[in-house]
Parts: C-alpha cells; structure tokens; sequence
C-alpha cells in the first residue's frame, strides 16, 4: 500500500502502451499508469502483449490501486472502440487518455522503404488518432476530460529518424488541432515531448559493448542537467497534464528532455565526439 495525493482521484484513465517491453527499467506507460494509479485513478491497461500490461496491473495492486487489463491493436478501429467500451463497462467512465505508444526508427528518407514509413506513421500516429476518436465523444458526454499524447523532442528537432519525426511531428499538430476542435466541450489535449530518457525499448535496440556504454553517458550528457532520464520522468509530467491542476492548460507540447532543445545537437557537442571503435 503507497500514500496516496490524490491528484487523480476517483478518475478513471486508458493508458495504450502500457506495458514495458522486457528489460532493466520502466517504459514510459507502464511508469504513467503506476503513478496515475498512485494519484487515485482507476487505470485500463492497454497492450498489444497482454502479459506485459498484466505485470503493470501486479504493481498496481501490490500497492492498493485498482487497474484492469485490456488487449488491442490499437492500429485496429475496432479494437479502439472496444477499449473504451471496455474501460466504461469496467470503471464507469473514461475521465484520461494517454497515448503512449510508439516505435523509433532509424533512417533518412533515403534509407527508409515505403513499409517502414508507413508502419512509424500506423504505430506512432494512427493509434492516438483511433484511441482519441472514441474516447473524445465519452468524454464529451460527461462535460470534459484530458487526453496526453506521448509525442518525442524528435519532432522538434532533427536527428536522423525520419518516419519516427513525422510521425511524432503529426502527433503534437494533432495535439493542437484537438484541444481547437474539443476545448469548449472541456476537454484539454496535451502533450509530452521525451528527450533522451533511458526505457527497455531504447536499451533493446541501443549498441552493445563500449559502445553501449559511451551512447548511455552522451544521451545523459547531452542535456543541460547532465543525468539520465527515466520513464518516471514522463510519468509524473504526463499526470500533471492530466490533473486539475493543469485545468488551464491546452494544446501545449511539454518537453521533458534535460532542456536538450536549448543545447547543439547531440553529435556535435564537442565533449561527446570521441565516439569509440565497435
């Protein structure tokens, strides 16, 4: 059993996403479902790996919350549709929606094949468009709600990930366009821009070896804090979002990054261009 503040309390919230792929640490939605869980909401834990959100649900209940499990392709209208019937069926009401699932990508537009395009814009983009299609009208019914959209920095800057930058760039444009269209239907959208955090998914497709070792210390060095940042770190941004507290706030992309924006990019800080052999 956690203390509760209750800044999300007796809300209900869907998290996509929110399992963490296998690996040290926490991804970014099971980390966001925890601590909505610990603020007061009763939290829909949705996977396409149903076994992996079933791990987010054991943390959650180990610590007195309340959570259910569902699993979507969240690419698929119908299983969107299902989801939020689902949270209405089990908790009552949808009050919070995050759209935490992605996939990063390597590759210029050169190097990129048309099915990798299309599959960053399916996994990164379409998913929080279906998710927020049926979920907005619930949410209109009972008088407002807040949505987060787990966007990326790459969007804002560039970094070699095209498909994954337009994708995430779509989501903060959607972002804006939402809280236009459903402001005075009470229902702010925001979203959360990640910099160079630490997750299993990063770890997964990160360089082994010396390598390994060197990109860790350049993605915490490269911001101005110089530590490392966690999928706590956009846990505890994504709730701010979604609680009363943010009730004034709108169609805004918050970057949670170590204020990288502000600094050159990453491979040309002059500290981090040693770049060792493989």
């Amino acid at each position: 059993m956690v203390e509760r503040a209750g800044r999300v309390e007796g809300k209900v919230a869907i998290v996509t996403g929110a399992g963490s792929t296998p690996g040290p640490g926490v991804g970014t939605g099971k980390a966001t479902a925890i601590v909505l869980a610990r603020e007061g909401a009763h939290v829909l834990l949705v996977d396409l790996h149903a076994e992996r959100a079933e791990d987010t649900r054991d943390v959650i209940e180990d610590e007195g919350g309340k959570a259910a499990v569902f699993a979507a392709d969240a690419t698929k209208a119908t299983d969107c549709e299902a989801m939020v019937a689902a949270a209405v069926d089990t908790f009552g009401t949808v009050d919070i929606l995050v759209n935490n699932i992605g996939l990063a990508s390597l590759g210029t537009v050169v190097d990129l094949t048309e099915e990798q395009w299309d599959r960053a814009f399916d996994i990164n983009l379409r998913t929080a468009f279906l998710a927020s299609k049926y979920t907005v009208p619930v949410m209109a019914a009972k008088g407002g709600g807040a949505i987060v959209n787990i966007a990326s920095i790459s969007a804002l800057r560039g970094d070699g990930t095209a498909a994954y930058s337009a994708a995430k760039g779509g989501l903060v444009a959607l972002t804006i366009d939402m809280a236009y269209s459903h402001g005075r239907q009470g229902i702010r959208v925001n979203a959360v821009a990640p910099g160079h955090i630490t997750t299993p998914m990063v770890l997964s497709v990160q360089d082994e070896g010396p390598r390994a070792e060197f990109t860790s210390r350049m993605r915490a060095e490269a911001g101005l804090l110089g530590t490392p940042g966690t999928g706590w770190d956009v846990a505890w941004a994504a709730t701010f979002l979604a609680s009363d507290e943010a009730r004034w706030i709108t169609g805004v992309t918050l970057p949670v990054d170590s204020g990288v924006l502000h600094v050159v990019p990453l491979m040309m800080a002059p500290h981090l261009r040693a770049i060792p052999e493989p």
